[in-house]
């Protein structure tokens, strides 16, 4: 039987610190027992699974940080988990101005029971990717997906291949010449896991196992590279997909965006 509480017990002592291998530009600062990163397409802001700090405390905790971001004129998000504390965090972002995205679920599995040659449908290929204009069409594939402008995720994606390139793989799959998914692999460096990260599908391609395919592919690579667990944030589109290949869920997460202006 699976020890979720275990699974969870291990995300939270070895993922929720200060990301490794930072793009060149983005820096991590400090607030209490909050990390907060800069430099980025978007602010980032997380912690523990408990901030120490209620009430009015919190609120001062939370205004510092939009105060922060209001003077940089940029967006931040706070990464929110289902069991954290405290309880009232959600509704204390929400009246500074907060605003939510999509929840998604956290799951969690053997990167060994994931690996495997990937079985691919006719016509698709994949192969891992390093250069800008490959970057250029996954993120021209993720705006088509979407609907809005992620245009950012190319320098995203080509600025943590240049700042660690043994810490992250990025595969496309391609048929007739078209990015139809993508996805890469994030290797999180002395905490055996490994994070899944993309995934999104053109619809025309979705149902015929491109999806599984990357699965399968990334956790080839992690395997590899002696990671014994696999991450992912995954949309309720993706999750029962995961779950059929032996990942668990252990909690959830939703981020909380603020927007100078309340754009």
């Amino acid at each position: 039987m699976t020890d979720i509480d275990g699974l969870l017990a291990a995300y939270d002592e070895r993922m929720r610190g200060v990301p490794p291998d930072l793009p060149r530009g983005v820096t991590t600062e400090r607030d209490g027992l909050l990390t907060r990163l800069t430099g980025q397409f978007r602010g980032f802001v997380s912690g523990p699974p408990d901030l120490g700090v209620r009430g009015a405390a919190l609120d001062a905790l939370i205004a510092r940080q939009c105060a922060v971001f209001a003077a940089r004129g940029e967006a931040v998000e706070w990464k929110t988990h289902g069991h954290d504390l405290p309880e009232e965090l959600p509704e204390r972002l929400r009246a500074a101005g907060f605003v939510p995205e999509e929840r998604e679920t956290v799951l969690i599995g053997r990167a060994r029971e994931m690996a495997g040659e990937p079985v691919l449908a006719e016509g698709v290929t994949l192969r891992q990717v390093t250069d800008d204009a490959d970057m250029r069409r996954i993120a021209a594939m993720e705006t088509a997906v979407w609907g809005d402008d992620h245009g950012w995720l190319a320098d995203d994606l080509t600025a943590r291949v240049a700042a660690a390139p043994d810490r992250i793989a990025v595969l496309v799959a391609e048929a007739g010449g078209e990015v139809v998914s993508a996805g890469w692999l994030v290797l999180q460096a002395g905490t055996g896991f490994a994070s899944l990260w993309g995934g999104s599908t053109l619809p025309a391609w979705r149902g015929r196992g491109v999806y599984r395919a990357l699965v399968a592919a990334r956790a080839t690579l992690a395997v590899a590279h002696g990671a014994d667990l696999l991450q992912v944030d995954a949309s309720d589109a993706s999750a029962p997909i995961l779950r059929r290949l032996g990942f668990h869920a252990v909690t959830t997460t939703t981020p909380y965006v603020w927007t100078p202006g309340g754009g």
